[in-house]
């Protein structure tokens, strides 16, 4: 009872804050509230037990894309123009779209149902094989680091290439800006 309530509190924040994205004018304000929207869903895959996917959400959706979209609005305008186009045409892009993701979750079993499939052949497989395979006591170490450690090498890429961009992208702001003073 409890998790469907936060779980639902949690949705409706993301959807307000979406909302407010989509209103701002500022887009110091959009990137702020973007970051919101990042730690918010970190904290919504921490509520359903995706603890490694909150971490990457927080690392790179709140920490660096924040430093990487802040960096842009350094060398652009803080406010975005006004469009001339009417967003009927995106309005329905958006809606077909999130219809079809409705509907492809409909046969999905229930959250933490016993009788799911990764309940009956993937949970168990993996409880009774871990002591034996890797002799490691935490299970779910043992999977994020032996039968996941690709996806987990590959996450920890994403993080590092971003973090390089981010170095990279703040030296050559830093280099800009120095230009700029010898000019003047």
């Amino acid at each position: 009872m409890i998790d469907t309530l936060t779980n639902t509190v949690l949705f409706v924040m993301l959807v307000l804050t979406a909302l407010a994205i989509v209103r701002m004018e500022r887009l110091f304000a959009v990137v702020m509230l973007s970051s919101v929207f990042s730690l918010l869903s970190a904290l919504l895959f921490v509520t359903l037990d995706a603890v490694d996917v909150a971490f990457t959400e927080a690392a790179v959706g709140a920490g660096i894309s924040t430093v990487l979209m802040l960096g842009t609005i350094a060398l652009t305008k803080p406010i975005a123009k006004r469009s001339r186009h009417t967003a009927f045409v995106p309005l329905i892009v958006v809606c077909v779209t999130g219809a079809a993701l409705v509907y492809g979750t409909l046969d999905m079993p229930a959250f933490g149902a016993y009788d799911a499939p990764a309940q009956m052949h993937v949970g168990p497989d993996y409880l009774a094989r871990t002591p034996d395979d890797i002799d490691v006591p935490n299970v779910v170490t043992a999977i994020l680091g032996s039968y996941r450690g690709y996806d987990t090498l590959g996450e920890t890429a994403v993080v590092f290439t971003a973090g390089i961009g981010v170095l990279l992208l703040l030296s050559g702001l830093r280099r800009r800006r120095e230009d700029e003073d010898e000019e003047v």
